[in-house]
């Protein structure tokens, strides 16, 4: 071969797209959303007036809707520029600084020899899928179906069955024709100069086939049935075709799936793969029985710019949590970052969708926080910040802890991200000193934007501040900062519920600026359907949440909005109360946004020179924030046209 699969999918996952085609033609600055990776553009296959040549950074696919040319990079240059394949390939690799691969005929006979393993693999794995279904099984069997397994699940992900013997898939293969020597270089056998008799590596076990990023088997998990095995889980070793740390269970399926939309799942087991599978998450993948290692995360990181990372409720998930944030915190850059997400206590996603449904796991996924979130919860869980020594000691550790990113501009922005919580969380005690000379005045619950996650606190004696380590747990799993709040999902849902104020706001709704990630998934399909000129319609423009896999996203912010009473945005409200409802949560919006610069502004000055005066002006700045926060939409006058007089 070639060229390696795995080379093009590299070199390919390296390069957007966009970087391509945007070196032929010129985008269309409206109808392209570029922080979303979605271009519009004139078709260069075809002369057109208006654009409809599309191409998607995620996908890494273009489309024309008025010619129906489709393809990847690598067919963009073959068609349009007629470049050679192989041309094609070293110009992508050249802009991803790749080596092109060098023509090695040891290589190439490798190569042919791993095709040849894989087709060893591929009968093992019948092998195992029979002695599931035949009498050995029952056991086994029996244990899927309490787990809750269908037969249709077991068969989707061939599922098996080692049967309890050291010799039975040895000599399956062997009566096939397959040499010794592939038997024992797939990891089908233990062998070795101190074992005279090679014998059979997975016995009573359930087996679960480990695919590749082309969907061929190079590995298998095994789950003892035998409550005194000694190990519960057992993987191959490590052959030509199998590295354990740089393979993700279920990644091929799960990349297949993100074409739908949404981010990529990352769980702890091969079970909590299957089950989400099963209740409906394929975009779901887990390590193999051990913590998520470098090459891992940056598979995820081709997969989804920010994909969640997702542990067990316990104290050993929230350890590994942690673990997985330190070794992510000197690759993230902008547009590549990850989310955390910690399950309900004692509980993991097998156990969760089985007690309590998808919808619970759902949750738990809208509850995922930002790294810096998890940080700074780690930072000031359980901590007493009563001395300047020990405020200044948590400021050091932040300071180190930024100090690793090795991107500079998003070290920057870290690094004042973190200025910031810790002026929120120490600054309103020193300005309650400032203002009652003399005296001395706790800190309150919930002062501070950034304290900990969600804001929970408790007051220790004489004064002193401390986050207690239970509550900074609970808070991975309690909606804080990052959840939606109900001034930005006014506006999303009243856009949608009644799209005449999409147009009549077009300035303002191009460039509407969220703090929500959800929130601006559904403002891009609101784009989305602007640029296909169906945004005046409700059913066109839900039509179009739909194809970009925001459905449960939409019914979220539906559901805020009715369990916060703010009626005029919904459907059966009267266009001049939404408009009025819009309106106001706009005004609120933009007043915010610049209430925040202005705060930004502030407090880099405080860095560089930290007076009394600039500490003032701090303090107003964050109360006129406050002020604009508990408007939030309520104005007089809400529901004179819809029947229902008086206040929202």
């Amino acid at each position: 071969m070639r060229f390696p699969p795995a080379f093009l999918d590299e070199i390919r996952d390296r390069v957007p797209i966009s970087s391509v085609i945007g070196q032929r033609v010129a985008w269309d600055r409206k109808k392209t959303n570029a922080p979303r990776g979605d271009y519009w553009a004139c078709c260069p296959f075809h002369g057109e007036k208006s654009p409809s040549f599309h191409c998607e950074d995620k996908k890494g696919r273009y489309h024309c809707f008025g010619c129906s040319v489709s393809g990847d990079h690598f067919k963009f240059l073959t068609e349009l520029d007629g470049m050679s394949f192989p041309e094609a390939v070293e110009k992508i690799a050249d802009m991803a600084g790749v080596p092109m691969p060098v023509r090695d005929a040891q290589e190439e006979r490798r190569e042919k020899e791993r095709a040849s393993l894989t087709d060893v693999m591929e009968m093992a794995t019948a092998f195992f899928q029979d002695r599931l279904q035949g009498p050995e099984g029952a056991k086994a069997r029996a244990y899927l179906r309490d787990r809750g397994l269908t037969p249709a699940t077991q068969q989707s992900f061939r599922l098996g069955y080692a049967p309890d013997s050291r010799n039975a898939l040895k000599e399956h293969l062997a009566a096939r024709g397959v040499p010794k020597a592939d038997i024992e270089a797939c990891g089908l056998v233990r062998h070795g100069d101190d074992i005279p008799v090679s014998y059979d590596w997975f016995r009573d076990r359930i087996m679960f086939p480990i695919p590749d990023s082309r969907g061929k088997i190079i590995a298998f998990g095994g789950r003892a049935l035998a409550p005194d095995a000694l190990a519960k889980y057992m993987n191959s070793p490590d052959t030509e075709l199998f590295h354990k740390g740089n393979v993700l269970y279920n990644f091929a399926r799960a990349r297949k799936a993100l074409a739908k939309g949404g981010t990529v799942i990352a769980v702890e087991g091969y079970m909590d793969v299957i089950a989400l599978a099963q209740a409906g998450f394929e975009n779901v993948v887990a390590p193999l029985g051990t913590a998520l290692t470098e090459n891992q995360l940056e598979l995820l990181w081709r997969m989804a710019a920010e994909p969640t990372l997702c542990f067990d409720g316990d104290k050993a998930g929230l350890k590994a949590a942690w673990r997985a944030a330190d070794m992510a915190l000197p690759s993230v850059q902008a547009g590549r970052s990850a989310r955390f997400a910690l399950l309900p206590e004692g509980k993991d996603p097998d156990d969760l969708v089985k007690a309590e449904g998808p919808d619970a796991f759902r949750l738990v996924l809208a509850e995922a926080r930002p790294l810096a979130d998890l940080l700074w919860m780690r930072e000031t869980a359980g901590g007493v910040f009563d001395t300047p020594e020990r405020r200044a000691e948590l400021e050091k550790t932040l300071r180190e802890l930024t100090s690793r990113i090795r991107d500079e501009s998003l070290r920057y922005h870290y690094q004042q991200e973190m200025r910031e919580r810790v002026l929120s969380f120490f600054g309103a005690q020193r300005g309650a000193r400032q203002g009652r000379p003399g005296g001395r005045q706790d800190w309150r619950p919930g002062q501070g934007k950034a304290a900990a996650p969600g804001g929970q606190f408790a007051k220790a004696g004489g004064g002193r501040t401390a986050i207690t380590e239970s509550l900074g747990r609970s808070a991975l799993v309690k909606r804080g900062s990052e959840g939606m709040s109900v001034r930005e999902a006014t506006i999303i849902v009243a856009l949608i519920n009644h799209p005449a104020l999409i147009d009549e706001n077009f300035a303002h709704v191009e460039f509407l600026d969220l703090a929500n990630s959800d929130l601006r998934r559904l403002h891009a399909a609101i784009l989305d359907a602007m640029a296909h000129d169906t945004a005046d319609d409700r059913e066109a423009v839900i039509a179009t949440i739909a194809r970009a896999g925001c459905m449960e996203i939409w019914e979220r912010a539906v559901g805020l909005i009715r369990r916060a009473r703010q009626w005029p945005a919904l459907e059966d409200a009267a266009l001049d109360d939404a408009r009025d409802a819009l309106n106001q949560a706009l005004h609120l919006q933009r007043s915010a946004r610049t209430l925040h610069k202005e705060l930004k502004e502030a407090e880099a000055a405080m860095d560089a020179d930290p007076s009394d005066e600039v500490f003032r002006h701090i303090v107003e700045i964050q109360a006129q924030l406050d002020d604009v926060q508990a408007k939030e939409a309520l104005i007089e006058g809400f529901g004179v046209s819809s029947g229902r007089g008086g206040r929202a």
